[in-house]
């Protein structure tokens, strides 16, 4: 089965979403308006996305958790990284 231009840009939405890229989502969710999806079509492949980010962010979680030993958290600004 050969993937059409449509389903691509849907799987590369999807990927966007899960990679964090916002410039990627925009740009092939733009595409895959041009190449035939709906709303509904970028929709459900931005849900697949979100859905691969969340279990993969949930597995991290885990492998670091088994990592480290549990610390309480410090208190300084030095700590307080990119969130």
């Amino acid at each position: 089965m050969k993937l059409d231009n449509r389903i691509k840009e849907l799987i590369a939405v999807g990927a966007s979403v899960s990679a964090n890229c916002q410039p990627c989502l925009q740009y092939h969710a733009s595409e895959a308006r041009k190449s035939g999806a709906d709303g509904q079509d970028i929709m459900e492949a931005i849900d697949v996305g979100k859905t691969v980010r969340r279990g993969a962010a949930a597995k991290m979680d885990k492998f670091v958790a088994s990592l480290t030993p549990p610390t309480a958290p410090a208190n300084d600004s030095a700590s307080e990284g990119c969130g």
